[in-house]
């Protein structure tokens, strides 16, 4: 294997918006990324998820669509 070539492989730390700190490690060149949303908070994953039907664009979607 060649030496040098690799690029460095240390600890990072993510911090989340909602206060989650996820701890890995990366090669990025960063020591802490600071994070909208993560796993935590994500909507999918709490069970919260929203439909927001913004000017009935689900009707017209059926509409357009309820003979297929």
């Amino acid at each position: 294997m060649k030496k040098n070539i690799h690029p460095n492989y240390k600890k990072t730390v993510a911090t989340c918006s909602c206060g989650n700190i996820i701890n890995f490690f990366s090669t990025i060149n960063k020591e802490s990324i600071n994070l909208d949303i993560c796993g935590v908070c994500h909507p999918f994953f709490t069970g919260k998820q929203r439909v927001v039907d913004t000017s009935g664009r689900i009707e017209r979607f059926n509409k357009k669509f309820k003979n297929f």
